[in-house]
């Protein structure tokens, strides 16, 4: 099993356990930093590791990834498979608004790392609540537009030949009838 690699297919419930993680941490981190003082904003630095951790092994280096798919995914219920690749660019897309984040905290610009933290909390709020994943939707946006290969996606297309969970796998062949 290597290290780096994202999972291909993901469990829905976990991604949304991870999503739930990042509003949690992002908004005791602004509530903090706006209630307390900017230097809590630096906290950010740990949610940017997440991101990055999270992109390039999936759930293996995260302490949040591991919770979600450890603990909390499987106390919730059964398991819901999706593309593993519009997951990943949505985590990629959560590493850019952090790390952002943490360069404008770092040159003396607070406000903005407020900003791209509430944009943060709200595209998070989305994916946890709604199972609305914004990153998702611009993937396959880019996916139509030809600027993110067929290929890229085409392995993921038919999840049923990866699921470990015959009922998961039975419930797809009956609703392709």
């Amino acid at each position: 099993m290597s290290l780096i690699g994202f999972p291909n297919p993901v469990n829905e419930v976990a991604a949304r356990c991870v999503a739930a993680g990042v509003v949690i941490s992002a908004a005791g981190i602004l509530v903090l930093g706006t209630a307390v003082g900017s230097a809590w904003l630096w906290l950010s630095v740990l949610l940017a590791y997440g991101f990055l951790a999270r992109v390039l092994t999936g759930p293996k280096l995260s302490p949040l990834g591991q919770l979600a798919t450890r603990v909390l995914a499987p106390r919730i219920g059964h398991e819901r498979l999706v593309p593993g690749p519009p997951k990943r660019f949505a985590q990629a897309i959560g590493a850019t608004l952090t790390v952002a984040a943490v360069v404008f905290l770092a040159v003396g610009l607070p406000g903005v790392t407020v900003a791209l933290l509430a944009a943060l909390v709200a595209a998070a709020g989305l994916e946890s609540i709604l199972g609305l994943c914004l990153g998702c939707k611009a993937f396959a946006v880019l996916m139509r537009l030809g600027v993110i290969p067929a290929q890229t996606c085409a392995a993921c297309a038919d999840l049923s030949l990866r699921s470990s969970n015959p009922a998961s796998r039975a419930d797809r062949q009956a609703l392709r009838g």
